[in-house]
């Protein structure tokens, strides 16, 4: 296990690596600039230098790709062009909450509800419980998040004045923005887990276990729904970093001060800096989460041991 880990770890570095480089130079390549350059362009050659040396953007390319990899290595993500005397460091660390209540909040969504509604599909083979979870599935990933996010607003929030439509104000007004994100991860979790159930309940040892006189409850509760949920958290690693990504849209519906409406922004004003340390950052995010969920893998199901060699 140990050695697993640590050759994950290996990996990752260079991952993370790769993705530096090319971020960095894909940064070098985009047209226009952070700046104003009709302001740079009044200013006299020795002040112009001296502005570009503040952001050591005077030097080659190589030299500033070599300090970038540098303060890298020592967690130092830059210093922002469009936020003034603010690094991106301290800019992703005031923005990560409010994005990573909404994962969390989606995901535990979409989890309990997702689960039960598959449990109950596949228990319930084509009964009308199972058609109405593929109704809910189908609808849940037919219907584009900033869609649903758009109906909540317009119906539960300023017809009916359920919830606060937008701002970020207090927690109710996480309720709204949860759900759209949420309604997706319910439809994939769901029927994953029909389709996982459906196979499991087909097996022998389920049938062993109901010969014996074994309880339907205890036969789904210790066999047919911790085998079941394997895949289910194979894809629930992507399912949550994709949370966080498509919130980039659900962050600027409902105003809210995430780090997807900040990704969004530093794209609009050219902060190649932001943009660069926000891509690191959901890259290293994802990769964690990969690992941490191979390593679940031998926690649910006992079978699934990683050993090393003798």
């Amino acid at each position: 296990m140990k050695r697993f880990i640590f050759l994950r770890l290996v990996n990752i570095i260079i991952t993370l690596f790769i993705i530096a480089t090319v971020t960095f130079f894909l940064m070098k390549l985009l047209p226009g600039s952070p700046f104003d350059e009709e302001r740079l362009s009044k200013l006299s050659d020795e002040a112009r230098l001296e502005f570009l040396a503040k952001y050591g953007l005077d030097q080659p390319v190589y030299v500033q790709y070599a300090k970038y990899i540098g303060s890298l290595i020592k967690g130092d993500l830059g210093i922002s062009y469009y936020y003034k005397g603010q690094t991106v460091n301290a800019l992703i660390k005031d923005r990560i909450g409010p994005s990573m209540l909404l994962g969390i909040q989606a995901v535990i969504l979409g989890l309990s509800v997702g689960i039960i509604l598959g449990i109950i599909a596949a228990y319930r083979h084509n009964t009308i419980w199972d058609y109405f979870t593929m109704l809910v599935a189908v609808l849940g990933v037919s219907i584009p998040n900033f869609v649903l996010a758009a109906i909540l607003q317009f119906y539960v929030g300023l017809q009916w004045g359920l919830f606060p439509v937008a701002y970020w104000e207090g927690y109710q007004h996480t309720f709204l923005p949860t759900i759209s994100l949420g309604v997706t991860v319910i439809a994939i979790i769901a029927r994953f887990t029909r389709n996982e159930m459906l196979e499991v309940l087909q097996q022998d040892y389920i049938l062993t276990a109901q010969s014996k006189g074994i309880s339907e409850c205890a036969v789904l509760i210790k066999h047919a729904i911790r085998n079941a949920l394997i895949p289910v958290i194979t894809i629930l690693g992507p399912v949550f970093v994709s949370l966080l990504t498509g919130s980039l849209v659900i962050e600027n519906i409902f105003s809210i001060p995430g780090i997807g409406s900040l990704f969004v922004d530093s794209i609009k004003m050219n902060d190649y800096t932001t943009i660069m340390g926000l891509t690191l950052f959901y890259s290293a995010f994802f990769i964690l989460t990969i690992l941490i969920v191979d390593l679940l893998y031998g926690i649910i199901d006992p079978r699934i041991r990683i050993h090393g060699r003798e």
